[in-house]
């Protein structure tokens, strides 16, 4: 059995103290970064661009784990593998052409992920799953952090590990939103590979501790 990944996401850092953070995560038992870029159209909130990925790469010693919440992001395939992507992940409901931008983000070197809404159903991937190395399901409302897990989840992501062993598929399944300690083996036994953890792990006082025991209950 491969190991289960834990990715924080970098939404819920301190700002102000951002080489700090990056810093712990590179000594945490942590395996990627999580880094949720947000353009204020495709949803509410804009976190921050370029400027601050780049800052960012420059100290992460680990997978860089980017998720587009942006309109159009086929424009920016390219200038965010210059930027050391090494996952990108768009959203199903923000790209018209989903196979072609899958095959963009491949031919720019990174790994091509497709995140979902919580309205929007698994069956939608039937057709491009086997060109998909994650699919990132939300577990909330994308656009802001430190909101409430959606239960339904569960649902989708069994009803997504059966697509892809259906398929043959090797795509990895992502949770994104509300993940902590209380839910983190379930969705681990639901079928889960990567848990992002956001808030659970930047507001508790001990981040490398949550970070070790959160990794150790999605293993255990």
């Amino acid at each position: 059995m491969s190991s289960k990944l834990i990715a924080p996401s970098i939404l819920a850092a301190d700002f102000a103290n951002l080489q700090r953070d990056v810093e712990m995560v590179n000594n945490s038992d942590a395996d990627w970064f999580h880094i949720d870029i947000m353009d204020g159209v495709f949803v509410p909130n804009i976190s921050f661009g370029m400027p601050v990925l780049h800052a960012i790469t420059k100290h992460a010693k680990k997978t860089i784990d980017v998720h587009l919440m942006i309109v159009d992001p086929d424009r920016y395939i390219k200038t965010f593998a210059d930027l050391g992507s090494d996952v990108l992940t768009v959203h199903y409901e923000a790209c018209t052409h989903l196979h072609r931008t899958l095959q963009a983000i491949k031919a720019e070197g990174m790994k091509a992920g497709v995140a979902l809404n919580p309205h929007t159903n698994i069956s939608l991937l039937e057709d491009t799953i086997n060109d998909i190395d994650l699919v990132c399901i939300m577990s909330v409302n994308p656009g802001f952090g430190g909101q409430s897990f959606i239960e339904n989840t569960y649902n989708k992501v069994k009803q997504l590990k059966d697509l892809i062993n259906r398929k043959g598929a090797s795509t990895k399944i992502e949770i994104d939103g509300g993940v902590t300690n209380k839910n983190a083996k379930q969705l681990i036994d639901a079928g889960a590979d990567v848990l992002v953890a956001g808030s659970y792990v930047f507001k508790s006082t001990d981040q490398p501790k949550t970070i070790k025991d959160l990794k150790a209950l999605a293993n255990s």
